[in-house]
């Protein structure tokens, strides 16, 4: 199936996408920046062939949450469950099913869902956040991170994740503060799902949604909704709610993006605008080329804004996903776990025999005295960084302060990257022949050598 990755220096040939260095940004766009007191949040991306370079479905996305905010990567291995039982939510509670596929999940350390993540079947999910005409609910009900992570526990393909995030939406409902704070902040979801073949673009208001079904091409999303008329499946009642609320005469094509937008959008929501099309113009400029490092280029640009530190704001996770066309190739994800990819490590994971949780990604737990848990919610704050954050601050805070080191230490983390992508390339090209222990314990091993990397 050819090279999945072309060598660092052939991503851009007299080009520079994506710098690690955060002083060089891509200013080949000449994109304007983000407003620097404008709250922002996510960005996903996805390339199907023949947008992709190689025969893959390509996904990323940057998770844009508060700046302290810590996200930790989980791993969730597969199980089986008693009929009838219940499951804990962040906030309620919903009833389980008899089997859950096995997950690894980029997610904010005091909720149960996750921001992005992907399953054994090579299903990858990220949401946004948006706002709509219709309101946001002021009880708790499942946040969009939930709904992402149930859709991933319970689905074999993108378009079976859809149903599922629909048919829970409609029973359940979204709601509650999806921050971790007292004064509660709410929103409603679109999703970018995708799985070897094909890939959707979810975007909901209260229980009614439509979806956009992307067999080729090059697709982004960000804190807006962007489905116009050409909408693949939608809520039932979808038109009929817009008439009955006058949004929509009945007459002529229905735009849902149009009907459902707020006539004045919030200013984190004018700024979500610049950085669609920056994204938008990104993805066209690769377009046919579209590889796992140009993805990481992309999620680490600065100058558009999708690499975010704004306004209490940052990007604190990354994720790109290789999921190849010939499904007895493996699917690859190469996860962060920690804040501002254009300093941090994508390190690649594989679904496999021996596949455990890496203890260092792992936020501590508080039990029953969790802020989450106690009530009224958030009245206190605790230390939720991982031993990896810890390091990785440490780490900023000397490229900041101590200009040889730091760039010694971004140059580690640069090898300690190529070694990953050049590692699962020889995998997928039959160079490498791991057995099924080293598969498993891939990621595992690279956080460990990051970590080592900052002590």
């Amino acid at each position: 199936m050819g090279r999945p990755w072309p060598e660092a220096e052939e991503v851009a040939p007299g080009t520079e996408l994506g710098s690690w260095r955060e002083s060089e940004g891509n200013t080949v766009l000449g994109m304007a920046s983000s407003s620097p007191d404008s709250p922002c949040s996510c960005d996903c991306f996805v390339s199907v062939p023949p947008a992709s370079a190689i025969p893959a479905v390509i996904f990323a996305k940057n998770s844009d949450r508060p700046r302290d905010e810590v996200q930790e990567v989980v791993f969730v291995p597969a199980g089986s469950h008693t009929p009838g039982s219940r499951l804990q939510c962040t906030y309620i509670e919903v009833e389980q099913v008899s089997k859950t596929h096995a997950v690894i999940l980029s997610r904010p350390s005091w909720l149960w869902g996750a921001e992005m993540g992907a399953n054994e079947h090579g299903v990858c999910i990220g949401n946004e956040a948006v706002w709509t005409k219709e309101p946001v609910g002021e009880g708790e009900a499942l946040l969009g991170m939930d709904l992402l992570r149930l859709a991933l526990e319970r689905s074999s393909s993108a378009q079976e994740a859809l149903h599922v995030i629909t048919g829970l939406l409609e029973r359940y409902g979204q709601g509650g503060s999806c921050l971790e704070d007292p004064a509660p902040f709410s929103y409603h979801n679109t999703f970018l799902l995708a799985d070897r073949t094909e890939a959707w673009v979810l975007e909901t208001a209260g229980r009614l949604w439509a979806a956009q079904r992307i067999q080729e091409g090059a697709r982004n999303i960000s804190n807006q909704l962007s489905i116009g008329t050409d909408i693949s499946v939608q809520h039932p009642e979808l038109r009929t709610h817009a008439q009955a609320k006058g949004w929509w005469d009945g007459q002529g094509a229905f735009d849902f993006a149009q009907v459902f937008s707020l006539t004045q959008q919030p200013v984190r929501m004018e700024a979500a605008k610049a950085r669609f099309r920056a994204g938008q113009e990104l993805l066209q400029q690769w377009q046919g080329g579209i590889t796992a490092e140009v993805m990481m280029g992309i999620l680490r640009d600065k100058e558009s804004g999708i690499c975010m530190d704004s306004g209490g704001f940052r990007t604190t996770a990354s994720m790109v996903s290789v999921l190849p066309q010939d499904p007895t190739q493996p699917c690859v994800h190469f996860l962060t776990a920690t804040p501002d990819p254009s300093r941090s490590v994508f390190k690649p994971f594989i679904f496999g025999v021996g596949v455990a949780q890496a203890p260092q990604v792992l936020s501590p737990t508080f039990g029953a005295q969790d802020p989450v848990r106690t009530l009224p919610r958030f009245q206190t704050r605790v230390d939720r960084r991982h031993t990896l954050y810890r390091g990785h601050q440490a780490a900023l805070g000397l490229m900041e302060s101590d200009q040889d080191r730091g760039q010694q230490l971004q140059q580690k983390q640069q090898d300690l990257e190529q070694e990953g992508l050049k590692a699962t390339q020889g995998l997928l090209t039959s160079e490498w022949a791991p057995s099924l222990q080293e598969l498993g314990s891939l990621f595992q091993a690279f956080v460990k050598r990051e970590s080592q990397a900052y002590a």
